[in-house]
Parts: structure tokens; sequence; C-alpha cells
């Protein structure tokens, strides 16, 4: 720590840290707009002037810019000194001479950093009555509007879209005063990490096209704490909610997850959410025809339903309330795994090794900390995408360190990248299929699922020769990349293995943790007594937690074997489409032989359709519920505003009580009674913190809806709805957002109404929330560190006819996952599904260009469009099968592929090359 005087105060500061960012952490406003807690110094705006003296003798000081100057012991600097004062509205005036003005009518009003820094800087009045310069702004698709003239050109949009998220298709266009962000020609934003643009920019350039859609003003919508439910990473988000319906979703920082930043998916993924598709009112199913219920009606067929013969189908996109309370309701020995088998025997061994003290389950800030690593199997970008942007930063961590050996500061953003230049940490990937990361990887191994298990197995027993060998020899090509991997992997600090359930198999996922355990075991033979860092992404929002409560390895599999038995009368499913889970020539007959099948859902769906009472249930803003991510962390979303009075949350539905049901009681009775949730309980604040009965306002203090929401139905003030099991008040009064935190619906402090504000509820700026990151570790590593970590028995995969390929699922992160896929920009960003395979196997098998392809073995069938991929393992047929994922799960493993004729498909006519591949979108 460095202790340094600020207008005449002493403070104790990070020694080696830039002035702005110390100053920012101790509360202090100085004005910027160049810098980013995430990407360092540049100096471009000049905006963050202080004066700066050489000693107490010196009365004149020197004009410095706070981001580019850095800590040092005694340094004396005044922020309110009127020379530094009067340079920074200087700047601003300058900045502002081209800006519109606009902020009556401009989307990004009363959450602007430009008007917050306006007026810190004093800049009140404009004096420049010339013609102002305007550019035609650019379509960049369906999430980002783009109004180019109110630019000031601090350059965020670049060096975050370019140099952090890795995008290639924004960029500066034109010089001086007619530089332009943007690009080359319309057309859509190619990076899955877009919509973060329209936070990074401070002023308005870059604006959310879905809240644009049906907008309203910030400080308008009523916002909550939640999860987003788009996969299992569990990003931290604030949906904004008027009138009703969901408009928006934004960042909300969480220290250890997503920081500031979401995947596109989770921003403008809600649209299901206002489906007019969506399940309003219960019902039954008699001879075809719906006939509606009460809810009372409703809940007395289902609890005399699961009275009788019945079985219940958790869901991995339901919280752990809901599944737990169909547990409940149904008992142990009747509640199935809504995961297909594959799926829930890689959940199971991903639980397991969370309990290995030998390995560590990093936290998305802990990924990037990474300085080698390998992923095995899984299509990151496509499956986990938060924490493939993690892995981007991962690779730079070798450019730091040759920062620290030169004596720069690593937040000199732009000296660094000068001096590391193409100088990356090790990144290695093997795949089946090209994926996202492959431009900042240091190698990369194409093969089919045996090929990358052998390879797997042959890593492990090069680190450490008590791991599990492996049949068979490697081409010389292959032999020199595991050499480099070993070589790389036994050299770092901090060396990280990445895999998941996208892989698709449990040999291949037990293959790459014993490439960790190998780690450990070789690190501990050194004398090095820590885990090694083990990350297995999965595929939904509760997948761990619905995997918790399985007992007995009751697998879906097994609940549809008893259903076609008939040895069950009823089944209820929860929130789950069983047709994305098991094939349809297993389903249909199981189905068909259960007397009362009872779905409850937010949607309809395939298995709805099957139904014969389906009850609706609350989306996610519409609830309180918890869920618990990769890492095994509970987190705890609140609702954000109440769902129509037809629809419950799903527990709700099957408790005896109903809607009378208290969350928290629930919520506690799990963390009672089921092991490894005890923790559980610790998710609920703290009454404590809450004197006098005050809540946490949903409504900000600046709501203004409150006498005009029902104006068109009466203009009396109709009364706040009240919600006495939540610590959260829809109202705008209640508890100041700066008391704590973790609880904090949307960030504003004082002088500070743009998303910069969260700096005022972090220990230092970028760091931890002051009350701590929310949510609770229930998979914490149990017992002490063993001196040799047994390794996981690996099977041989069965064997291929001759007359079969080996199939593989293909993601995509804009129509894989089944809500998300409702929206409709999430819709014009999906690829139509297709079977991909590479050139030489379809010149072999006779398949052509413009064709259907069949795909078929003794469980299913499929016939969609051919994409020839110049990067697929030789011999490897590749499936996207869309949101439905229907026909896939029969064909996982080995299928017969044959030509079924002309296509009408555009995707049949495509020759996918490298850089489109690698885009993850055909």
């Amino acid at each position: 720590m460095a202790r340094i005087i600020i207008d005449g105060i002493i403070y104790e500061v990070r020694d080696g840290s830039n002035l702005l960012q110390e100053c920012l952490s101790r509360g202090l406003d100085i004005p910027y707009f160049c810098w980013h807690p995430c990407m360092g110094s540049v100096g471009a705006c000049r905006q963050c002037a202080v004066k700066q003296y050489r000693d107490i003798e010196d009365k004149n000081g020197t004009l410095v810019m706070a981001c580019m100057t850095p800590v040092t012991e005694g340094a004396i600097i005044s922020i309110e000194d009127p020379q530094a004062k009067e340079f920074r509205a200087s700047v601003i005036e300058s900045l502002m001479i081209n800006h519109p003005h606009d902020c009556p009518v401009c989307e990004e009003g009363g959450e602007c950093h430009l008007q917050d820094m306006t007026l810190m800087s004093g800049h009140n009045y404009r004096r420049y009555d010339k013609k102002k310069r305007t550019h035609r702004n650019q379509y960049l698709g369906p999430f980002i509007g783009h109004e180019m003239n109110r630019c000031i050109a601090c350059y965020r949009c670049v060096r975050y879209y370019d140099d952090y998220a890795g995008g290639t298709d924004l960029a500066v266009l034109a010089s001086h005063h007619h530089v332009y962000f943007g690009r080359h020609e319309d057309g859509v934003l190619e990076s899955e990490f877009s919509g973060n643009l329209v936070e990074v920019c401070p002023t308005g350039v870059f604006t959310d096209a879905t809240f644009s859609a049906q907008y309203s003003r910030k400080w308008d919508l009523q916002t909550a704490p939640s999860v987003c439910v788009g996969c299992g990473v569990g990003c931290n988000t604030s949906p904004g909610e008027r009138y009703g319906t969901l408009r928006r979703i934004v960042n909300r920082y969480h220290g250890d997850i997503n920081g500031y930043f979401l995947c596109d998916r989770g921003r403008f993924g809600h649209g299901f959410v206002n489906d007019p598709a969506r399940l309003r009112r219960p019902f039954e199913r008699i001879d075809g025809q719906a006939l509606m219920l009460d809810g009372d009606q409703a809940r007395e067929r289902l609890h005399r339903f699961a009275a009788q013969r019945c079985i219940g189908i958790g869901s991995p996109r339901a919280s752990v309330e809901a599944n737990f309370a169909l547990q409940q309701l149904v008992g142990e020995d009747n509640f199935y795994a809504g995961a297909d088998d594959r799926e829930l025997a890689m959940l199971q061994l991903i639980l397991q090794l969370q309990g290995n003290p030998a390995l560590h389950t990093p936290s998305v800030r802990e990924i990037e900390e990474a300085d080698a690593v390998l992923i095995v199997g899984e299509d990151v970008t496509n499956t986990a995408p938060r924490l493939a942007l993690a892995l981007r930063q991962s690779v730079r961590n070798r450019a730091r360190d040759l920062a620290v050996a030169a004596r720069i500061p690593v937040w000199q953003d732009a000296a660094v990248r000068e001096l590391a230049q193409d100088e990356k940490s090790p990144l290695y990937i093997l795949a089946s299929q090209s994926t996202r990361l492959d431009d900042v990887a240091t190698g990369r191994v194409i093969g089919s699922p045996v090929e990358l298990l052998q390879i797997t197995l042959a890593i492990a027993a090069a680190i450490d020769s008590g791991a599990p060998g492996v049949t068979g020899s490697h081409d010389p090509q292959q032999a020199t990349q595991i050499e480099d991997i070993v070589r790389q992997l036994l050299a770092a600090r901090r060396p990280l293995i990445v895999t998941g359930c996208g892989c698709g198999s449990s040999q291949l996922l037990g293959a790459a943790a014993n490439v960790a355990l190998a780690l450990f075991n070789r690190r501990r033979k050194d004398g090095q007594t820590t885990a090694v860092d083990f990350c297995a992404a999965v595929p939904e929002v509760n997948s761990l937690g619905m995997a918790m409560l399985i007992t007995g390895g009751r697998s879906l599999g097994k609940a549809l074997q008893r259903m076609q038995e008939g040895s069950v009368t009823s089944a209820i499913v929860l929130e789950n489409d069983l047709y994305r889970r098991a094939p349809a020539r297993v389903l249909d007959p199981a189905l068909a032989a259960v007397e009362q099948l009872v779905v409850i859902d937010q949607l309809p769906t395939l298995t709805t359709d099957k139904a014969f009472m389906v009850l609706p249930c609350a989306a996610f803003p519409e609830q309180e519920a918890s869920h618990v991510n990769y890492e095994g962390r509970a987190q705890l979303s609140f609702q954000v505003y109440p769902a129509s009075d037809a629809v419950l949350p799903a527990w709700q539905w099957l408790r005896p009580d109903g809607a009378a049901a208290r969350f928290d009681e629930l919520l506690r009775e799990c963390a009672g009674k089921v092991s490894g949730f005890n923790g559980l309980s610790g998710l609920l604040p703290d009454p404590a913190q809450f004197p006098g009965g005050m809540k946490v306002p949903r409504q900000s203090h600046r709501y203004s809806g409150r006498t005009a929401m029902l104006a068109n139905i009466a203009v009396n003030e109709p009364r706040q709805t009240e919600d006495p099991q939540s610590i959260m008040a829809f109202s705008m009064e209640g508890v100041s957002v700066l008391k704590d935190a973790s609880v904090l619906p949307a960030s504003w402090a004082p002088r500070w109404n743009s998303n910069q504000s969260i700096s005022k509820f972090q220990d230092e700026v970028a760091g931890h929330l002051r009350q701590g990151n929310p949510g609770v570790l229930l998979r914490p590593p149990t017992g002490d560190l063993p001196g040799q970590a047994a390794y996981v028995p690996v099977e041989a995969p069965a064997a291929i006819p001759d007359d079969m390929l080996p199939v593989v699922e293909s993601y995509q992160i804009f129509g894989s996952d089944e809500l998300s896929a409702r929206a409709a920009p999430i819709q014009e960003r999906m690829p139509p599904a297709h079977v991909a395979v590479n050139a030489a196997d379809a010149e072999r098998l006779g398949l052509k260009p413009g064709h259907d392809v069949q795909l078929v073995n003794d469980l299913s069938f499929l016939s969609l469009p051919l994409v020839i991929r110049k990067n697929i393992a030789p011999g490897t047929v590749a499936v996207y099968a869309g949101p439905s994922r229907k026909g896939i799960h029969g064909l996982a493993g080995a299928a017969r592929v044959s030509i079924d004729g002309p296509s009408t498909s555009p995707m049949a006519n495509l020759i996918v090359s490298d850089r489109i591949d690698g885009e993850g979108q055909p």
C-alpha cells in the first residue's frame, strides 16, 4: 500500500495502480470516459485531469491524466484545483460540440454516463452555435441500434469489442472529426457478446434494439436482482418490467461470475416471458378439447393423482424449490431426472468430482487467471458463453507477465499490447469440429470422439505414469501436440482443464478429469499443495441442483420404462419438454401408457400436447427461486413483478397450501432434508439488516408512474401490491440502495445515474461487492488434500459398426437453448437445423450439397440439410437439431448416413470455411 494526499486528506491506496482507479475505489468523484475497469487505460478522452504537485513547496503543480498516472508513495494530488476543474469543463465542452443534445428523446436518458460527467464537470451552457457534423447510422442486427451522431470518440466500443471480446467486424473508420465507429458495411454484429456495447458505450451510440421496440424510461422500470436462465453459468442480471411485461435485461455485477458483462443469449433471449403463447390458465384435455379449471380445482386434482401410483420427472431449468416440492409430493423413490440418461451420468460424475479435494472448480474470475488451458470436447462459446469470454482473457496473462518483467504497469493497455504483440498464454482445444475460441488457441486437435478420448488419456498418462493408459498409437503430428500440451500444463502456475456435458461422453469427461488429477499427483510429488482447477460446464441453469436431488440412479430412461410397463397410473412432468430429452420412439408409447399425464410449464410444448392436465407456471421474473450453477453455487433470484392470477410458481402448485405456501419455509425445509443443500438457507437475506419492517424498493426513487399507470381505467392511485414473503417491496420507498449491494435491484448513487455507479458498491473498482458476492457454494471439496488422488475409471467406448459413423451434437448459442429460442431477435440469429460432414466424407458417402441427409439407427431418424464443413473430424457427423433437439438423443453415438433427396433449405448449399466455422454459425 502507498500513502498519498488528495486535497489535503491522506489515503492508503494500492501501490502500482493508476490514480483514477484508486480515487474511484475510495469513493472520490473524477469524471472519465475512455477508461474502463476491465480494459485498462489509454488516455484518449483527457477528461480525468487532476493537478499533481512535486512536493509541499510546489504551489503551481502540473495537470496530469488520472487514468495514466501511476500511484506513488507520498504523491500530492488535487481534484478540486480550479485549473483542473476548468480543464475538465473545457474538455467536455469540446467533446460535446457535435453531440446532438437530444436528451429528451435519447434512449440513454436517465442512465447516461455523459449526462453524469457533464454535470460533474460543470459544463452547463452550450456556446457552440454552428452546424454540427452528422453521420449515417448503420443496421447492426436485431440486437443493437446505432445512433452514431451521439459519439464522443472515447474508443471504448472498439476496445471492448475487438480487444476484449475478440470481435473482428467493428472498427474505427475515417479520421479527425469524421471518425466513425461501425462496420465496413451494414450487417449483423457477429460477436456473441455484442450486447455489452449498450452498457460499455457512455453516450447512447449503441442501444438495445429489443428494448427500443417497447421502450420505457429507465427510471420507470421495476427491477429486482435475478439470475440468467440461459445456461449453467449463473450470471447475475437486473430484469426491468413495465405494465406487466418484461422490457429488458441488463448486467448485474457479480465479482466472481459475470463481472461487467453478459452474453447476447442472456441479454436478448428473454422474449419467451412475454410470448403470446404463454400458458395462462390451468386446463384438462377431454376428448381433444381444453376444459378450463380454476386454481383450487386444478390443485386438488393434481394432489389426488399424486396420491395414487405416481411418478415425478424433474427439470434442469426449474428451480431447486420446484424440483424439491415435486420430490416431496411423489416421494424420493418416485422422483426421476428430467435430463437424458447420458447427461445425467455426466452430471453425477461432475458432482462426484466437485467433492474431490484434489480438484477445484474455478469461478469465472478465477478462470481469467489461468496461465495454461486445455479444453476437452466442449464448444464453450456455444454452451457456456461467459466462460468463453473469461478464457479469452486468460490468454493475455502471458502479456501481463511480460509487462511486469519490463516494469510496465499492467493497466497501461496500449503499451502492454505493443510489448506482447502475438504472445499468448497457451490454450489448447481438443474437439470434433472448429470452435469460436480457435482464433486464440495455441493449438487444436480435430478428431473423432474415440480419437479425442485416446489423446486425452495419453496426455494424462504422459503427465503421470500412474494414470489410466491408452491403447493405440498416435501419428507424429498428434504425438508432437501431446508433448506440447503436457509441457505447457506442467510449466504453468495455474493450469486449467475445461470440459463439460457438451462433449456428450462420460468417458471423455472422466478422461479430462484424469488430466487434472494427473497434474495434481505430479505437482504433489514436486511438493506443491494446491488443488488443480477443473471446470465442467453444465447445460442449464439448475442442472446440478436437479442432479443433487436424484438418488439411486433414477434416470429418465427408468421412469419411461416404469410408465410403459404400466406400473404407474399418473406422471407429473415439471417444466420439461421430454421430447428434448429422449427419442420419440421411446416417449410416445410411455406417455400413452399413463392414465393421467400432468405437465407444469410456462409454454406449450410437444409434451404439453400429450398431457391430460396442464398447469401454467411462473417465468423467472415472476417468482423467487434458487438455482445451482456449474461450480455448485446456489443463487437466489427475486420476483420482479407478479404473474397473472391463474399463474403460480411451480412449487406452489405442488404444495398442499398452494398460493399460501411460503418460499422461505420451503427453502429451509429443503436445506434441512436434502444432503448437500444444508447451506441453502444462507441465501435468505437477514431480516436484521432491514429494521422496522423496511424493505428494498423494486422501483427507482425517480419512478413516475404510480398515478398514471392505470389512467385508462381510473384516475385514482391504485394501492401498491403487497409482498409479505419477500424483503423487496413493489414500491419506490424503502431501504437505501447503498445499504446492501447483495440485494441491489439496480445500480444508482448520488451523481452517478449510469451503470458506472457500481463502483460505489464495490470494495474496490472491479473488485467484489462490499457486502459479499451473492450466493452460497454448496459443493466445496470435502476432506484434506490426498497424498495421491485416485483416478476416474474410464471404460473403452463401444465399437461402432462399419456401416455407421459417430454422431456428435453441435450446439449454437442462438438456438440450442429451449427458452431463448422463443425470442424473436434470437430467432433472427438462429441457423436452421442441419447435418455437417467434411468434404472427403461427403464424397465417399455420395452426399451432395443441395440435398437432405438421412441419419438412422434403431432408436431414431432424422432428415436434415447437408452442410460441408472444412474443419470437422474425418469420419464424424455433427448434427444441430434446432431448439427442439428432437431426434438427436436416439442418434447419440452412431448412425447410418445416406442421401435423402434435394433440399429446399439454403443451408444445404453451404460450404463452411475456417473463418465462418469459427464463428459458431454456419
